[in-house]
């Protein structure tokens, strides 16, 4: 028989269900700004009137988006850095969180100390782009290698290898498994949640990488976030020089519409990958 709240814990769970909504609506409420904004009309978005619903219904930004080539080609080039620079990511923070975990490396304080050490001290902006260039960082390819490494990451997933219980790897070390089968077959599976949520931080981060890309990268190689900052610079700039008159949209409702394209990868992949946030560790693994 199920057990009856009384009035204390009732007014808890209301107290909590409505600060929970009102939470939840005021992260929303950005999103459904922006795309109010860019679906409405010129007038309307110049003027500020649009705090919710949109007004005039207008899509003459995104066809604008749509229609440029140089937005399809940076796209294409933030899904090849998002994806193969998660990989990349991934395979150097797998490898080195599982030789780190293991007490019998030789030297593995003095290894773990230095990847720490590269947390607290780093030598700065200006030094770091300019080994980035004396290495040859100018093209996609070599961006992707040279940002393949995160040292809070690979802590992350050191971590999280060092708490799978020792008798699993002696059961696998006795079947004859080799390290690499150990590692591949053992702690990989048995870390799918943190690994997941590693590669979430690699992927997202970048997805939105600005910074490093807009120093180092060409044009052709701009990823979207490159590309919309030196669009919407263009286009306020030469508005302010020709005037808007024959525009359709408005700047503003054209920055928006690459907001909403730029974020929609994100907001499909995120809810399929959130289930393996909260997933239980060594389900079925040997108890002492």
């Amino acid at each position: 028989m199920m057990k009856r709240l009384d009035r204390t814990e009732i007014i808890f769970k209301i107290v909590s269900y409505v600060l929970l909504t009102l939470f939840a609506l005021a992260c929303l409420y950005p999103f459904i700004f922006i795309l109010s904004n860019s679906i409405s009309s010129r007038t309307a978005t110049e003027a500020g009137t649009i705090y919710l619903w949109p007004n005039a219904f207008n899509v003459s930004a995104y066809a604008e988006t749509f229609s440029q080539k140089a937005f399809w080609i940076s796209y294409c080039n933030t899904f090849f850095v998002t994806m193969y620079g998660t990989l990349v990511s991934m395979l150097v923070a797998i490898c080195g969180a599982y030789a780190l975990s293991k007490p019998r490396l030789m030297f593995g304080r003095g290894f773990n100390f230095m990847l720490v050490f590269t947390m607290w001290f780093n030598a700065g902006m200006i030094p770091t782009y300019q080994n980035f260039l004396r290495f040859g960082v100018t093209n996609i390819y070599m961006f992707i290698i040279a940002l393949g490494f995160n040292a809070f990451n690979i802590i992350l997933l050191r971590n999280y290898f060092a708490s799978v219980p020792t008798e699993i790897e002696e059961a696998a070390t006795i079947d004859g498994a080799t390290e690499f089968q150990i590692m591949m077959r053992v702690y990989v599976p048995m870390s799918k949640s943190s690994i997941v949520t590693v590669a979430m931080f690699y992927a997202v981060a970048r997805w939105n990488g600005y910074m490093w890309a807009q120093m180092l990268l060409v044009s052709t190689d701009w990823p979207l976030t490159v590309y919309i900052r030196k669009t919407v610079e263009e286009v306020a700039r030469q508005i302010e020089e020709t005037g808007s008159a024959g525009l359709d949209y408005s700047s503003y409702s054209l920055r928006y519409a690459f907001i909403v394209c730029s974020i929609i990868p994100v907001i499909v992949i995120y809810p399929k990958l959130q289930k393996y946030f909260a997933a239980g560790v060594n389900v079925g693994g040997v108890k002492e």
